[in-house]
């Protein structure tokens, strides 16, 4: 054998032990990996088990604080608020401090009520996903829970900080608060009021928390993500509607300035806006630059205005109309004692007056004073608040067209842009919400009206079968009583009418008052620039509240131009006052009647040498002169001059024609004028206008006045 066989035979010897090594170190190496692995999965299930912990921690942590959060919720409102109302006296607007804090309360316990009504334990992988479904289910009524209650914890600071002022009033307080709650170590109200604005903030966070501690493999993990977004989401409307109301609230309100204070607030930078605005409102006019439409706003900002005027039209008809019912309870008609005996029919008449005046039409004017004229007015006055910001936001629209188109906005112009935006959204928002509310209560509001007038039928209807009986024509058939009913109607409206006309031609009827200097210079102007027929004269003060319309006081003239303004309406004329031409309300107008002092010459009348002849032998005591009551009665009155109507209560004469003398007189007792009858029309002329002619001769005598 030689050396290599023996070398390869001792290597083939070695072999056996290198294997048992190898195994040896591949079962060690095995083992170490068992090891490892196993260590990995226990402290994977530690990790789990202290996630799952800190998942419970954080569930329970939501649970418990919201009913510890709740109950110092019900301190707050219960204990302390009646505590606080027992003072004497209680503190001044007490109730505005915890506004909506009962709507917070309530979604608070429903919220807790739905997470106990399974009674599941929080170690319950189901709890997790009720409580999501509990949360999502009320996100809606928590949001508006929350943001109202938000916008209103401005007022509840500055109420506390009033109630500090007051030192007696606010250790009253204090002493209430610790005696309500001595565990929390309270010091203020503002320690429980406070809670609801932290309360929605830690939603989020407490949601976020618990995702944090969920394995993503939990079956409720995506509802859980779902929800950490919502409760993010709640607390961005809330600060969004917080801020537009705060912008509304700056912007609504209507200052009443002096001029004094206006120019106190005058300042270099307002100036220079205004003016921006201003030139940019001349553009739109002119065309120079095109407006920004929308026509969104354009159709909601219309219909309100339509609103508007609806309103204050219903609510000056239902005024006029209180107006006249009061009027007509001021006649007292049963005090008169009126000689009635053995006529049933005043007496009954008169008992139902009484009926109606002192029991049934008082209880329904206080009806519609309280169900319709006050919701009115209530309603006038918050049509203020969106006429306000409809104004400003036509103002921050002005100041935006400016900025518009410009590359890079400076950040006094990103705040004009962010303003701007802010009123239209929130116009956008809430105005068509104003519109329905509004046109919801108008029609309730007519709806109330309706029934009123039917409650007052019925009332009217049984007061009267009292009296059916002892009332003429009660026998009648309804047909022929609504004949009867018809007929008389129709009598009374003719009577009435009559009347009218009587009393509108007393009060037409033409007077004569002393003018000043100046006023008759000016009457002789316009009377000489537009003609006689043309003055009238102003019966009541006249204050202009439209564009060129004239401030005019009572008894001023005027001439007529025009009987209608240029959209045709005939309540307003165009007249010229003499220093200025303008639109006067035709109402407050009334047609100038002045007797000629010196009438033209005529030729019917004597020569003055004839006239003075006449008048000196009138003084003398000739026995031809009293037998002036024979040359009446053979002498007849004609028109001395011409004379043409100015008016419907005058009539025109002309010289040399007879006229018949009514009254020597008008309605006030003025003889200055004379009513008579020519050609068969009737009217007044002027008395100095008249002369007596004796019958058969070609002379006339003097004037009559």
């Amino acid at each position: 054998m030689n050396l290599a066989d023996a070398g390869a035979h001792q290597i083939r010897l070695r072999l056996p032990s290198e294997d048992s090594f190898s195994e040896e170190t591949l079962v060690s190496q095995e083992r170490l990996a068992e090891e490892a692995k196993k260590k990995s999965e226990e402290e994977e299930a530690a990790a789990k088990e202290r996630q799952a912990q800190r998942q419970v921690m954080a569930i329970e942590e939501l649970v418990q604080s919201e009913k510890s959060y709740l109950k110092m919720l019900q301190i707050c409102t219960v204990n302390i608020r009646n505590s606080l109302n027992n003072l004497q006296p209680p503190p001044p607007n007490l109730d505005s401090l915890f506004l909506y804090t009962e709507e917070v309360m309530n979604v608070s316990s429903r919220l807790l009520f739905k997470l106990e009504q399974k009674q599941l334990k929080p170690k319950n992988p189901e709890f997790l996903e009720n409580l999501c479904a509990s949360f999502l289910s009320l996100s809606s009524e928590i949001e508006a829970a929350y943001k109202e209650y938000l916008w209103n914890y401005n007022h509840v600071s500055l109420v506390e900080n009033d109630y500090k002022q007051n030192e007696t009033l606010w250790s009253d307080i204090i002493k209430v608060v610790k005696s309500a709650a001595p565990e929390v170590n309270a010091t203020s109200l503002s320690f429980f009021l406070v809670m609801p604005v932290q309360r929605i903030a830690r939603y989020p966070l407490l949601l976020q928390t618990i995702q944090k501690h969920t394995d993503p493999s939990h079956p409720a993990y995506a509802l859980l993500e779902q929800t950490a977004n919502t409760s993010i989401a709640l607390n961005c409307n809330i600060n969004e509607y917080k801020r537009f109301r705060e912008v509304a609230d700056k912007y609504k309100k209507t200052e009443n300035l002096t001029i004094m204070d206006k120019i106190n607030r005058l300042s270099t930078h307002s100036i220079a806006k205004k003016t921006a605005r201003f030139s940019q409102y001349i553009k739109h006019e002119t065309g120079m630059a095109p407006k920004l439409v929308d026509e969104e706003f354009d159709t909601l900002e219309g219909f309100f205005n339509i609103l508007e005027y609806g309103i204050l039209v219903l609510l000056e008809n239902v005024e006029t109309y209180l107006f006249h019912l009061q009027r007509f309870l001021e006649c007292k008609t049963e005090e008169f004692d009126f000689d009635m005996d053995g006529e049933k029919a005043p007496v009954c008449y008169k008992e139902i007056h009484t009926a109606l005046r002192q029991w049934i039409l008082p209880m329904f004017e206080k009806r519609m004073r309280t169900l319709i004229h006050k919701p009115l007015c209530e309603l006038r006055d918050l049509l203020v608040g969106p006429k306000n910001l409809i104004r400003k936001r036509l103002h921050k629209l002005l100041d935006y067209e400016v900025i518009e188109g410009k590359p890079k906005l400076s950040y006094e112009e990103q705040a004009v842009a962010n303003a701007y935006k802010t009123i239209n959204t929130l116009l956008l928002n809430e105005l068509p919400r104003f519109n329905g509310l509004a046109l919801q209560m108008i029609w309730r509001m007519l709806g109330t009206f309706s029934c009123l007038h039917r409650d007052l039928a019925a009332d009217m209807e049984q007061l009267f079968q009292g009296f059916a009986l002892q009332l003429p024509h009660s026998s009648y058939h309804p047909t022929e009583f609504q004949e009867w009913v018809e007929t008389a109607v129709l009598e009374g409206a003719r009577n009435l009418d009559i009347l009218c006309q009587s009393v509108q031609e007393t009060l037409n009827s033409p007077a004569v008052q002393p003018l000043s200097p100046s006023c008759q210079r000016r009457l002789q102007q316009l009377t000489d620039k537009h003609g006689s027929g043309k003055i009238f004269q102003v019966t009541n003060t006249v204050v202009g509240t439209r564009d060129f319309d004239l401030n005019l006081t009572k008894g001023d003239f005027v001439a007529l131009i025009s009987e209608f303004d240029t959209r045709g309406d005939k309540r307003r004329w165009l007249v010229d006052s003499g220093a200025k031409k303008g639109y006067v309300p035709s109402s407050k107008l009334i047609r100038y009647h002045q007797a000629a002092e010196d009438p033209p010459p005529s030729p019917f009348l004597p020569t003055l040498g004839n006239m003075m002849a006449f008048r000196r032998h009138s003084c003398i005591p000739d026995p031809q002169v009293v037998h002036v009551t024979n040359l009446q009665l053979m002498s007849q009155v004609v028109a001395a001059y011409d004379f043409m109507a100015r008016g419907s209560h005058e009539v025109s004469v002309r010289a040399g024609e007879p006229v018949r003398v009514l009254e020597s007189q008008d309605k006030r007792g003025n003889s200055e004028w004379s009513l008579v009858e020519a050609r068969g029309q009737r009217g007044y002329v002027p008395s100095n206008y008249l002369t007596r002619m004796p019958v058969g001769t070609g002379s006339l005598a003097p004037p009559l006045y």
